[in-house]
């Protein structure tokens, strides 16, 4: 595999050379007619191989009298308008066929130029919505031929269950013959489309895929993303024995798969163009020999890798150039090329004879025989079915599109450097590192010796291992307490990590966490404890008490709204005591038919009224009529109520401690300047900052690497520092537990960053650690796990000195989804009393006017009138009021203006 690759980059690096160069030559010769072909591409790498292959086939085949001269335009892939507009451009100059463009936006406008004047038009582009074309060859294969490519290795593999992972709309469709296997004799197909919470950070996605529990995944995405989204399988633990995965793209020969090929996962590619064949290697060959001396490739381009879609334009072009020839030479047929205008009406004469010529002819290219069925589709095609094993990629199988059947050529399995061997009965010398809670000294006077010196949560872990699994163990102690950091120049480890490679203990155990870089090194066996990275920082501060502590049991909304409700009530009763009858009441009871009625309720008394009631204390009013009794008793129930939460919550406000802390997540962290922080060198939180996508754990690690002295050695130094310092640290959620539960005055700050695991280390095809594995898996189903955590995180070494003191939990002031409802009460009953007076208004109007036959429009229009008089609290009766009564009225010193 690593020879093929070698090639195959060494191909593209020529084909870039003579691009960059210039030295784009053709052979020419006197006799040999020259054709232009025009070619529209969105990236530099598919423009050089383009001048490339025409220059290398007008060269290998000198004798045939046909001379192909590119002429090409970069386009952005996705401006629609510039590639219409180069199109035409290229039509004007008279060329025989038109390649590309390899975008999916703009290439339909492209087939409807060329479908309209008849020119050939060539694309190498996977495209599912081929139809077929009288204009058009397509010499990439159809993705719904290839479909039944990925339905015959599900069958295959016979997979009962499987999780497509797809990147987006158009590879879910090219994998449309896979859903025809939901719910067919069993079987279940789980659609997921790939999401990441920032741009290329699938890890959160990929936990959750992981919940499902299912095994068997086709990863239909891109090489673009696939090796990233493999590496995060194996970071979150999918990347085991127990995974199997189809790759669907067919750009196997591109992948770099090396860090996987030592995990056991089963990992099935396919290709379709084979860098170690016969052609591909001539190829290489013959451009090499062409390479001028001294050419030197810009450093952006020195990683670029072949891929089919560029390699398809050298069998395009070649299978152009046949046609031409045969059509030409030994069909003696005179072409001439046409300049023609895209909004004129003409058309090519020769174009359909130059396309169905092609859909008739068959090459044998880079990429295997090309031709085509009776649809103009790419058909008799092979595609190399590939299996990722210790010595890389292998061939396993062939898959031709015609048969449509899988012919398995499976070699003989690598065997792994040790054969399994049964841990019972055997003694294991395990590495431990003291680190509190996971090993420690035992604290005792005895002098003690062997496994006897050491206890804590790894301790009572690796014996409960062997009183499952039956074997002996041996603890020795990692001197320098180092987990393992690896040499990027030698690619030596150090520690317990190099201590394991180098065969000197068979197992490693203490806070080891599950990274990439480690598993690519050791084997580890199934996380014994879950934990993420945390935030340890002091204890929020209380705040002392506001002067304005009273205003805080209810929220500015809610204070708001008792004002408007205030008003709105106390406007609602000096209108409903007007327009009530009852409330006209005689000032004089001794007088028993008064001239002149008045009426309490004034806008000033109304104010009054309600706030005495708010007040809780009351007043000389009382309400008459039924409806302001109705709306008065609404507004007291309203006070009752609001009166008794308002109390109950200042209670709570004066006893409980407000707590403020200078920071609530890792975000407010890295944003602020007071506070520093830092992690622990070399350790698996500080790589993790280090190796992150996101922008603002970037600016984390950043800040790191300016700041080496906040970096610390060792946790407990760490502690002291956070205790005595502006200081936070990063550290494993875990670790903050077990030091929270002994420190008083520490918490952890915010939720968890990540998602990992702890596990045991052992040495690389390790024969114990499926056992182990297992095991590990028996004692967290049986809650053995557990209650060794809350021994040694809870119980002993001090542990529960802080559980007992409970923190006052912070008081809230009352919004209005608290309190809502009782402002609802009383807007319906206010509704309910303005209508209760409407109604007594109307009626007392309409029995007067029966009673003095009179108009009811008139009468009713003049209660209104003398109602709209606001300032007008005395009203007189039906009778004539004599002037000694007048005058007692106006001069009374009772007036209720």
């Amino acid at each position: 595999m690593k020879n093929g690759r070698k090639i195959a980059t060494m191909i593209s690096k020529v084909v870039l050379v003579f691009w960059l160069a210039g030295d784009v030559s053709v052979t020419r010769c006197a006799n040999r007619e020259k054709f232009n072909i025009g070619g529209i591409f969105s990236d530099e790498i598919q423009e050089a191989a383009f001048k490339i292959s025409t220059s290398e086939i007008n060269r290998k085949h000198p004798e045939s009298g046909v001379e192909l001269v590119p002429l090409t335009v970069l386009v952005p892939p996705t401006d629609v308008l510039e590639t219409y507009k180069t199109a035409c451009d290229f039509l004007r100059t008279g060329i025989v066929g038109l390649f590309g463009p390899s975008s999916a936006h703009s290439s339909p406008y492209v087939q409807a130029i060329c479908d309209a004047k008849e020119i050939p038009h060539v694309e190498t582009r996977a495209d599912f919505a081929a139809e077929r074309n009288e204009s058009l060859v397509n010499v990439h294969p159809h993705p719904g031929v290839l479909a039944r490519l990925f339905k015959d290795l599900v069958r295959a593999f016979e997979w009962r269950r499987l999780v497509v992972l797809y990147e987006g709309q158009r590879s879910l469709l090219e994998l449309g013959s896979l859903l025809e296997f939901n719910n067919r004799k069993g079987r279940k197909v789980v659609l997921r489309k790939l999401e990441s919470v920032d741009k290329g950070n699938y890890r959160a996605f990929l936990s959750e895929v992981k919940s499902l529990g299912e095994t068997n995944f086709v990863l239909a995405c891109s090489v673009d993303v696939l090796e990233e989204v493999l590496k995060q399988l194996q970071q979150v633990g999918m990347m085991t024995e127990s995974y199997s995965y189809i790759i669907t793209d067919l750009n196997a020969q591109t992948l770099d798969l090396t860090a996987f090929q030592y995990a056991g996962t089963n990992i099935t590619a396919v290709r379709m163009l084979d860098p170690e064949q016969i052609e591909i290697m001539e190829m290489a060959e013959s451009l090499q020999k062409q390479n001028a001396p001294g050419s030197d490739l810009p450093v952006l381009l020195e990683s670029w890798k072949t891929k089919l879609e560029t390699v398809l334009l050298f069998d395009a072009v070649e299978l152009f150039h046949e046609t031409l020839r045969n059509l030409t030479v030994d069909g003696k047929k005179k072409i001439r090329s046409r300049r023609i205008d895209c909004d004129g009406p003409t058309a090519w004469n020769d174009g359909y004879s130059i396309i169905n010529l092609m859909k008739s002819t068959r090459i044998r290219g880079l990429t295997g025989d090309v031709e085509f069925d009776v649809k103009g589709f790419r058909t008799n095609f092979a595609v190399d079915v590939l299996e990722l094993s210790l010595g890389g990629l292998i061939k396993i199988a062939e898959w031709n599109s015609t048969a449509r059947k899988l012919r398995f050529q499976r070699p003989q399995k690598q065997s792994k450097p040790e054969d399994r061997a049964d841990v019972f009965n055997t003694t294991l010398t395990v590495l431990i590192s003291i680190n509190p809670p996971y090993q420690m000294l035992k604290e005792t006077t005895e002098k003690l010796a062997g496994n006897e010196r050491y206890e804590g949560f790894g301790i009572d872990v690796i014996d409960e291992l062997s009183r499952l699994l039956g074997f002996n163990y041996t603890l020795i102690e990692q001197e320098d307490g180092s987990y393992g950091v690896m040499n990027k120049t030698t690619g030596k480890w150090d520690g317990m990590m190099g201590a394991i490679i180098d065969g000197k203990a068979d197992l490693a155990i203490t806070d080891l966490t599950i990274t990439s870089e480690r598993e690519s090194a050791v084997d580890f066996s199934e996380p014994f404890m879950n934990l993420g990275i945390s935030i340890l920082y002091r204890k929020p501060e209380p705040v002392p008490p506001s002067l304005f502590m009273f205003v805080s049991p209810f929220s500015f909304t809610v204070w708001f709204m008792l004002c408007v409700s205030y008003l709105i009530v106390s406007i609602a009763i000096f209108i409903m005591g007007r327009l009530s009858p009852s409330e006209w009441q005689n000032p004089y009871p001794c007088i028993e038919e008064p001239q002149h009625l008045i009426n309490q309720f004034s806008i000033r008394n109304s104010f009054w009224f309600t706030i005495g009631a708010l007040m809780q204390q009351g007043s000389e009013l009382a309400p008459i009529s039924i409806s302001t009794r109705t709306v008065s008793g609404f507004w007291w129930f309203f006070i009752l109520t609001m009166v008794s939460s308002y109390t109950a919550n200042l209670a709570a406000f004066l006893t409980v401690t407000t707590l403020v802390a200078p920071f609530k997540d890792i975000d407010e962290l890295a944003e602020q300047k007071e506070i520093e922080f830092g992690a622990k060198n070399k350790g698996a939180t500080a790589n993790y900052f280090r190796d992150s996508n996101l922008t603002k754990y970037k600016k984390i690690w950043s800040y790191m690497v300016h700041h080496p002295e906040l970096m610390l050695d060792d946790n407990d130094q760490a502690v002291k520092k956070v205790q005595n310092e502006n200081y936070a640290f990063l550290m494993e959620s875990t670790t903050i537990e077990y030091v929270i539960e002994r420190h008083c005055t520490l918490a952890q700050v915010g939720g968890l960053l990540d998602d990992k695991g702890y596990g045991i280390a052992m040495k690389k095809f390790s024969p114990y650690r499926n056992d182990i594995s297992t095991a590990i898996l028996q004692l967290q189903e049986k809650g053995v796990l557990t209650s060794r955590k809350i021994k040694w995180w809870k119980e002993k070494r001090g542990g529960g000195k802080c559980s007992a003191k409970a923190e006052n939990s912070e008081a809230t002031a009352l919004d209005l989804q608290n309190v809502g409802g009782v402002f609802l009460v009383l807007f319906v009953g206010s509704i309910l009393g303005v209508f209760g007076s409407l109604a007594e208004f109307t009626y007392h109007i309409y029995r007067r006017t029966k009673r003095e036959k009179v108009p009811f429009k008139e009468e009713f229009k003049k209660e209104l009138k003398f109602l709209a008089q606001f300032k007008q609290n005395v009203r007189e009766t039906n009778r004539c009021a004599t002037s000694s009564d007048k005058n007692l009225i106006d001069n009374d010193k009772y007036n209720f203006q």
